[in-house]
């Protein structure tokens, strides 16, 4: 059966494996506008599989910085990410054990404006800083939040730069808490 909506996604590569950013089109009209953030098909004709199993949203005032947040293996999982309300910088850390990609950063800026949506694979941590009070983030995942399986790396620890001196960055006493990136155990990730 066909959509209703057959309008294509504008896709971008990144720099890192398997990460990617779309941009679905929007449809307005006198009443405001209508999205759509994803489409199963649409994913497959990238080689993208994504079965989502969970879905959330979280808001967050000017400078909140949330992450460096991953799921350790049997529980790692896909994200699909997008800024609802509101304007962050994304940021992504990659942790997989090829030595050409690992350690490496990308970052984008996701707003309602702009509608970006980033796919992340498993692997990847990800964390964001809030550019707008009241931002609101989307996320949808392949597997479901177990706590026995949450791993993160500090936000200061691993060179990029969040653009908020330390001091005005707010974060949770748990991602405060989160070992620097020098401690992480690549050998115990496997992806």
């Amino acid at each position: 059966m066909k959509s209703l909506i057959d309008n294509r996604f504008s896709w971008e590569d990144t720099p890192l494996r398997g990460v990617s950013v779309f941009c679905p089109p929007l449809f307005a009209d006198n009443r405001g506008g209508f999205v759509k953030t994803f489409h199963e098909e649409m994913f497959a004709e990238r080689g993208i599989h994504f079965v989502p199993r969970e879905e959330y949203f979280s808001i967050s005032n000017k400078n909140v910085i949330r992450g460096m947040h991953f799921q350790n293996p049997p529980h790692e999982h896909g994200k699909i990410v997008t800024c609802m309300r509101g304007k962050v910088l994304d940021v992504l850390l990659d942790l997989r054990g090829d030595e050409s990609a690992f350690g490496k950063t990308f970052s984008i800026e996701l707003s309602a404006g702009n509608r970006k949506v980033l796919f992340i694979p498993a692997g990847i941590a990800h964390g964001f800083r809030s550019l707008e009070d009241d931002s609101l983030m989307l996320y949808k995942c392949t597997t479901e939040q177990f706590s026995e399986s949450e791993g993160g790396i500090a936000w200061d620890s691993f060179g990029f730069d969040w653009g908020v001196p330390a001091p005005e960055a707010i974060l949770s006493k748990r991602d405060l808490a989160l070992p620097p990136f020098v401690e992480f155990n690549k050998e115990t990730f496997h992806h």
